[in-house]
């Protein structure tokens, strides 16, 4: 009869009983520079590890791991939350909360009359005249963000979020209107030279920063119900008209896109000159329409989406 071999003992997963000649480095008794040699070695940036090595990540061969990591880490924590669409709402850093409007509103107006006849001060007033105007449309980006959240948590249902640029201003009245009704509201922010503060109303792990805008456009666009602008410049345009553009060619599937405050888009631009000059096809007018309220915009999109045979909440949107 065979006797069954011995079996050792496993081995411990990282202790040894006796250590390996390269846990201890070469002794100086052996070579006298030996110290100093391993210290330059093991100091110069070769050495470090590449997923520690910030600056070996952040040179020009490595551009395509950090545009998939600029959009792999936004897009696992917006799907670990299950958020499948987002109204997408942009508008001005500089939109003025009603009160705060009209304060600066006072004190410009102080400040010319101590100075009368003073050139700037002058302009101060009409510009801090045209905030006040403006400022409506704070409260009209905050109540549709109070409608779109109200709506997601009467039903239960986070998957539909108030998506913004994360920053103050339009952007802030739309996040404070969705946390003010107790729903999730998520906010994109990007890094930039001079740095930005994401709005404090936010909800905590759903405000994301991007190095890249193209990877934040992406993400806008990723999970668009639809878009709504309200008054805003230079970056409230670039991304309606990326939008636009996106679906004028059927990149993406068409979405309902609201732009708030009708005589304001329309002097920032003419549809209508454009389509009398030939410069886009009698259709693309037909791409957006106007909104004067939240409750407009709001009833305006779910109506859309009645049209078009899909939902804002159940089952999945048109994919791209």
């Amino acid at each position: 009869m065979s006797r069954r071999p011995a079996i050792p003992a496993p081995a411990h997963p990282t202790e040894r009983r006796e250590p390996l000649p390269w846990e201890q480095p070469k002794a100086t008794g052996e070579e006298a520079e030996a110290e100093a040699h391993l210290s330059a070695i093991m100091r110069h940036p070769s050495y470090a590890e590449a997923d520690r090595d910030v600056d070996f990540l952040h040179t020009d061969a490595t551009r395509g791991m950090r545009l998939q990591l600029d959009y792999l880490k936004t897009e696992q924590g917006l799907a670990s939350r299950d958020i499948r669409h987002c109204i997408v709402i942009f508008g001005s850093t500089r939109l003025r909360e009603p009160e705060t409007a009209r304060n600066e509103l006072a004190a410009a107006h102080r400040e010319a009359a101590a100075h009368p006849g003073d050139a700037v001060r002058e302009k101060a007033v009409r510009l801090a005249e045209r905030r006040m105007e403006l400022a409506r449309y704070y409260e009209v980006g905050r109540e549709l963000g109070r409608l779109v959240g109200e709506a997601a948590r009467r039903r239960g249902d986070s998957r539909l979020a108030v998506m913004t640029g994360g920053g103050p201003g339009g952007m802030e009245a739309a996040n404070r209107g969705a946390f003010e009704a107790g729903a999730d509201t998520v906010g994109l922010n990007i890094t930039l030279p001079r740095e930005q503060y994401p709005n404090p109303y936010l909800t905590p792990g759903l405000c994301f920063q991007f190095h890249y805008f193209a990877l934040r456009k992406l993400h806008f666009m990723k999970r668009a119900a639809a878009i709504v602008a309200l008054p805003g410049g230079y970056g409230t345009l670039d991304e309606l008209f990326g939008a636009l553009t996106l679906i004028q060619t059927r990149k993406t599937a068409p979405i309902p896109i609201v732009l708030v405050g009708e005589a304001y888009w329309r002097n920032v631009f003419n549809v209508d000159f454009l389509v009398d000059s030939g410069s886009i096809a009698e259709e693309d007018r037909e791409l957006f329409w106007y909104a004067e309220s939240a409750q407009q915009a709001w009833d305006g999109i779910r109506a859309w989406h009645e049209l078009n045979g899909s939902s804002l909440f159940d089952g999945e949107l048109p994919e791209d």
